[in-house]
């Protein structure tokens, strides 16, 4: 199983059979694995080298200066995010992985000292990437049968978060289960992920019954469903689960962008995803919550 790759130009255009064609591939590719890439996304290589190298510099300072502005949940867990703190995949040992992480609403960022330029790159790489997931929004949208405007309003207001991630090699002495990140699904609406050609993002496949590479493509984002979407869409859409094992023998990087939805916004099922007289398969729910239940889940008290 390969993941397909979809061209988002389309939905700039000002053709609505365009943007119909887009919407079609979406809608397919959400049902079958929620997984795909993205090309003509319009985000310029400039500002994507840009954040790649503001992540190498973050993570080459020392280790006391990212400690420094230490995540927490008085800080809303913004900022550096030490090696083995997270634990996604319950009953395996904690997560071979740092990371360093910027939303949008609920207090403020924690910046590090001594970096030039960092906040100026990641805010507006995040604005970036908020006006790509409006363009990404619509097109689910049209793919869910609903006027093309009929989601916008989870644009409003919304939590997005920009995050850092730094996975060293795998260990050959790792312990069982041990991995760089394991096994999840994401907790939002939509994840955009920027990685490096080191390669180790795995996708579950119910096809195959097995781990499924998503082999770095350049030039593109993979994009993924998130438990929020899922819910909204009764699970028509997947929120698949995904792993990193870092096995290239050198240190990766990853940047995902993590669309959230206004925290206090209603998720209750799409009318066009249940039958007449069904009964959805969860009751309604906002982002604040769900999230707030994944972080008691998976960080430390």
């Amino acid at each position: 199983m390969g993941l397909p790759i979809i061209s988002l130009a389309g939905l700039r255009s000002a053709d609505p059979a365009q943007r119909a064609l887009v919407a079609r591939d979406l809608r397919a590719a959400c049902v079958d694995s929620g997984f795909f890439y993205v090309i003509d996304h319009g985000v310029p290589d400039a500002q994507i080298a840009a954040m790649f190298a503001a992540a190498r510099r973050f993570f080459a300072l020392p280790l006391a200066e990212k400690m420094a502005i230490v995540t927490s949940p008085a800080a809303g867990y913004r900022g550096y995010e030490p090696i083995r703190l997270q634990t996604l995949e319950p009953g395996t040992p904690p997560d071979l992985k740092e990371g360093f992480s910027i939303d949008a609403v609920g207090g403020p960022n924690q910046w590090p000292a001594g970096l030039p330029d960092f906040r100026e790159t990641l805010e507006s790489y995040q604005r970036t990437m908020y006006a790509l997931s409006a363009q990404l929004l619509r097109g689910l949208a049209l793919s869910l049968e609903l006027l093309e405007t009929a989601l916008d309003g989870f644009n409003e207001g919304a939590s997005g978060m920009v995050r850092l991630v730094h996975y060293p090699p795998q260990p050959a002495n790792a312990l069982p289960g041990e991995k760089g990140c394991g096994a999840h699904t994401d907790w939002g609406a939509f994840t955009f992920l920027l990685q490096d050609d080191a390669g180790g993002l795995q996708v579950w496949s119910q096809e195959t019954n097995g781990w499924v590479d998503a082999t770095p493509i350049p030039g593109t984002f993979v994009v993924n469903i998130g438990d929020m979407m899922a819910r909204w869409t009764n699970d028509r859409y997947r929120s698949t689960r995904h792993r990193v094992v870092n096995t290239s023998g050198r240190d990766r990087i990853a940047i995902p962008f993590f669309f959230m939805g206004p925290p206090e916004y209603e998720v209750a099922c799409i009318p066009t995803c249940v039958e007449a007289g069904a009964v959805p398969l969860y009751p309604p729910t906002t982002p604040a919550r769900h999230l707030a239940e994944m972080i008691r889940l998976t960080f430390p008290a």
